[in-house]
């Protein structure tokens, strides 16, 4: 079974193909401090290839959600390296998703202070989730090029600072909506200096963000995640085959250690110009390991990696549900189903507590 194969990606030696998808889990404290049941959340889960961790906020500013960790103070990092050790412990390999939300989030979760982007454009047809309940979104404040300057040198600094916490590598979050994603997309971002007006201008956040963070930790540690199709927070393309291939190009010319592709189904007659597969249309195109993504079982998942584009699958849900899951599939053992009613927040229940298969 090819999801079963070691391989190597960047400096990392996995024992398998497969990967633990970055999930929001939001067990954080109100500090963004994780604590002992994250720790063994993801050591239970060791046995993936590579665990890329839940999306973590780079800076007080990126926080678009509450209970969800940070990596920008001393007490996050530390909390951060019980993590990593437990996993390394357990020949795990971890990579830290590094986020900012931009305008996905809400003055109720930020102390007051408005989400900022691109443009001051608001998503619409959604609510977001506070502390005081689901609320309208807000019309974020544009960002200054100053400000963007700093973003971009956050993103650096939570670089350096995932490595501290001993995390084997980084991985951009530049999919489903949130800042990067907002810099992408034509229709959150509106700008008319030299991070908007067209595709290599709104390509621009994204690329100085990864050479940044190639600088700061070194080769074949950083990848990034995209997804072109998808619609999710309000994200529409006017030109993704275009724009991706362009992006693409760009991050060729770093050494990365993969690209990991949301290949996110779309409503075919609202976007007649969308590739109707990611993962065919710029898997082929660069020179990285594509991870490929988005609802595949054991045997789609196989499936994938028998075209040859993709190296690997990540699985979310699957790995939330199934702490061992390559087991499962190597066996062809019953899979536990997921609790969606305990994915997002409260304690233990629906966290740490699925059974593996010698206990089910």
């Amino acid at each position: 079974m090819n999801l079963l194969n070691a391989i190597k990606v960047g400096n990392s030696s996995l024992k398998n193909s497969m990967v633990m998808a970055p999930m929001t889990r939001s067990r954080a404290n109100m500090n963004g401090v994780v604590g002992e049941s994250t720790v063994l959340y993801y050591t239970q889960r060791a046995s993936a290839g590579l665990i890329v961790s839940e999306a973590i906020n780079i800076s007080v500013q990126a926080t678009g959600s509450p209970l969800t960790p940070g990596i920008y103070t001393s007490e996050q990092i530390e909390a951060w390296k019980k993590v990593t050790e437990a996993v390394h412990e357990k020949e795990g390999v971890i990579y830290a998703q590094l986020w900012h939300t931009g305008r996905v989030g809400h003055s109720h979760v930020k102390n007051g202070d408005l989400p900022v982007a691109p443009s001051a454009i608001a998503i619409e047809g959604q609510e977001h989730f506070t502390m005081d309940g689901m609320k309208a979104y807000e019309t974020p404040r544009e960002l200054t090029l100053e400000e963007i300057k700093v973003i971009i040198q956050d993103f650096k600094q939570a670089s350096i600072n995932a490595i501290e916490a001993g995390f084997d590598g980084v991985e951009l979050h530049s999919a489903f909506g949130y800042l990067p994603n907002q810099f992408l997309a034509e229709n959150s971002n509106q700008r008319t200096d030299e991070y908007g007006g067209n595709d290599e201008n709104r390509n621009r956040f994204v690329l100085e963000v990864m050479q940044e963070m190639v600088d700061a930790i070194g080769s074949h540690k950083v990848a990034i995640r995209l997804s072109p199709t998808s619609t999710y927070n309000s994200i529409v393309h006017q030109n993704p085959t275009e724009q991706f291939t362009l992006l693409i190009n760009g991050l060729n010319k770093m050494p990365l250690s993969y690209i990991h592709l949301m290949n996110v189904p779309f409503p075919a007659d609202k976007f007649p110009n969308y590739p109707m597969n990611n993962i065919e249309t710029f898997g082929n195109l660069t020179q990285h390991t594509i991870i490929a993504n988005c609802g595949y079982t054991k045997e789609t998942g196989e499936a994938e990696l028998e075209k040859g584009i993709a190296k690997l699958i990540s699985f979310g849900a699957l790995f939330l549900a199934n702490p061992d899951l390559p087991k499962r599939f190597e066996i062809n053992a019953e899979l536990n189903q997921p609790d969606r009613a305990t994915m997002y927040g409260g304690q233990d229940k629906g966290y740490i507590d699925y059974p593996f298969l010698n206990n089910n």
